[in-house]
């Protein structure tokens, strides 16, 4: 046992020694233990492992976010008296997009995209390289502009936090595309995960937002990051800062004619406030101002709209809670509307101004220049709706309404309209309400929310800002011009190749003087035999064993082969089933041409579009 220890410690020292004289002497030790690792466990093995450090780092970040942006607002909304939280909803609001921007502007250098849209640029646009300054970067902006009472969410930048540390993670460690993609999502999974302490919720926002064509294998990860997030949430969390909801009415199917009802309402108010968050948008866009003035005005309007309806402070979570709870007079006591005599006609109008307003206030948040999400927003307008749409049915004259399940499963529906995700919305509330017996009222709500969300625009709010850029393809003109782009044009036919009888040496040897991370493997005629890159060559860079070693022994058969009549959208199409960014092409002879790279169709693509538009 001793003599095997002391093998694999020498062998790791060998390693190590190995891996430095490669040019990366400055690594730390722990980096080297995991490159280490990395060469001595399975693939599966090794993604095991990278999960749960994925999953603990990124769930940590969404726990120090969501504890910073709590004491704050515990601050302002507990610890001051309400003459003077008044002035605070006047100038904190205001504050926190000027100095969000201010930031933005001097330290991160104005890059300041973000949001769910950003991991998905970040997959389909840069191989799911992410930025090392997005892994705290969201946390800064996030928690200057919702601490300081900015209407918007923490979840999104959570997501993008830990997307970041899940894509730098597999950077460091030289991970593929389809591990780094994996990786991004496992991060982004663990942040949603212990931003709402429900894992399940974050494993499906991978699955329906994130991610595609993934083997049931690959789940493992994203399993182990979600729990590891959720757990973090857990221990280190204190109970009023979770989202979670232990006042409910157990499921009566009678009661199903108001979940129908409310799907209705919930789907159009999803489609009210995409709409209107879209005319925001475009309508800060074309200000011209610089950021910072920018940024003054958003705050300005957003301290006007806190000052009148204190709701729209921050995430909104208490008055959610507020709700489920029965404390009604909670909600309003901190409003202008406290003056009024209290009815429920007052209570009322109240919230429908809150529903109105809220659809102005999150875009204003985020883009005159704060930092924040929808997922907070949705969950809030949802469950505003509930609440009200419970009142009125209530001074209608129906008795034994459900309120509390209206709040809850109303918070699913907006979520599903508004973000087109209706199986995180379902498991996100069944998970912080321990509601599983509302499966069918969540599920009937969320679905026909969705499918009147998909009725007024087929893809989501975030995919359609990467559509308009020409980053996805969702109408018959993309396809069109899809169609009119040449194969060949996009072949790199100075591709290298190497012969499948040659030595090892001569393959290192191509390597040390080309410049090129892919090569063809073909015989005596030219045909294709196999393909190599460096992540398969790296582990016998080192090796003193190369005699026994060959070309045959290394190479690997390609995900898939382009012949050069397949048209662009179908190449297009094969990238994304393989989740690889470049692929053989070969001739009807199986003689082998060169390589054709997805960056290069989708250049194409946009240097296409850009004519057909001036």
């Amino acid at each position: 046992m001793k003599i095997h220890t002391r093998k694999k410690y020498l062998s790791f020292l060998k390693f190590k020694r190995d891996f430095q004289q490669f040019g990366l002497e400055k690594a730390r030790s722990y980096e080297l233990i995991l490159h280490w690792l990395n060469t001595r466990l399975s693939r599966n093995q090794f993604l095991l492992l990278s999960g749960i450090l994925v999953g603990l780092t990124a769930g940590m970040a969404g726990v120090i976010l969501k504890t910073l942006v709590h004491n704050i607002h515990y601050f302002i909304t507990h610890k001051v008296h309400f003459e003077y939280q008044i002035l605070f909803y006047i100038v904190f609001p205001f504050l926190g997009i000027v100095l969000t921007t201010m930031v933005v502007q001097a330290i991160f250098k104005g890059q300041d995209r973000k949001g769910i849209s950003a991991i998905l640029y970040e997959i389909a646009q840069n191989s799911s390289i992410v930025s090392s300054v997005k892994m705290y970067s969201q946390i800064v902006q996030s928690a200057i502009t919702v601490g300081l009472g900015g209407s918007a969410g923490l979840e999104s930048p959570i997501a993008v936090t830990g997307a970041a540390i899940g894509s730098n993670y597999a950077q460091t460690y030289r991970l593929s595309y389809k591990e780094r993609t994996l990786l991004l999502a496992a991060g982004a999974t663990a942040g949603i995960a212990s931003a709402f302490n429900a894992p399940i919720a974050g494993m499906m926002f991978a699955f329906e937002i994130l991610l595609t064509g993934v083997v049931f294998t690959d789940f493992i990860p994203l399993v182990v990051a979600a729990v590891c997030g959720s757990l973090l949430s857990r221990i280190l969390l204190q109970e009023d800062i979770l989202f979670r909801f232990y006042t409910r009415e157990a499921f009566d199917y009678k009661n199903i004619p108001y979940y129908l009802l409310l799907g209705v309402v919930t789907g159009l108010y999803a489609r009210y406030f995409v709409i209107v968050s879209q005319k925001v948008e475009h309508f800060i866009q074309k200000l011209k101002m610089s950021p910072i003035r920018r940024a003054m005005f958003g705050g300005a309007v957003l301290s006007l709209l806190c000052v009148l309806f204190p709701p729209l402070f921050g995430e909104g979570y208490d008055t959610i809670k507020a709700f489920t709870n029965g404390d009604t007079l909670e909600i309003i006591e901190n409003s202008l509307f406290r003056y009024f005599e209290f009815r429920n006609f007052t209570i009322i109008i109240f919230l429908i101004l809150v529903l109105i307003l809220k659809a102005f206030a999150t875009p204003f948040t985020i883009f005159s220049g704060g930092n924040g999400g929808n997922f907070a927003p949705s969950l809030f307008a949802g469950g505003t709706a509930g609440f009200l749409f419970a009142v009125v049915c209530q001074q209608i004259g129906f008795k034994e309404v459900p309120v509390t399940n209206l709040v809850l499963v109303g918070m699913a529906g907006a979520m599903s309209g508004i973000l087109y995700a209706p199986l995180t919305a379902i498991f996100l509330i069944a998970e912080s309400s321990f509601g599983y017996d509302l499966f069918i009222p969540l599920m009937i709500v969320s679905v026909i929310s969705y499918l009147m969300a998909k009725r007024f625009s087929p893809i989501s709010p975030e995919l359609k800002s990467l559509a308009d850029q020409g980053k996805i393809f969702t109408n018959k003109h993309d396809k069109n011009l899809l169609f009119s782009l040449r194969t060949k044009d996009y072949i790199d036919f100075q591709s290298q190749t190497i012969n499948v009888n040659a030595s090892i040496t001569e393959l290192f040897e191509m390597i040390k003087n080309g410049n090129k991370n892919t090569f063809a493997v073909i015989d005596d005629l030219g045909k294709l035999k196999g393909i190599l890159n460096l992540d398969d060559i790296r582990p016998y860079l080192f090796s003193k064993e190369t005699d026994s070693l060959s070309i045959v022994k290394i190479m690997k058969a390609p995900p898939a082969i382009i012949h050069q009549e397949n048209k662009a959208l179908e190449i297009l199409q094969i990238f994304d089933d393989t989740g690889y960014w470049n692929l053989p092409v070969v001739d009807e002879n199986n003689k082998f041409i060169g390589f054709i790279s997805k960056s290069a169709i989708l250049i194409g693509y946009r240097q296409l579009l850009k004519l057909y538009s001036e």
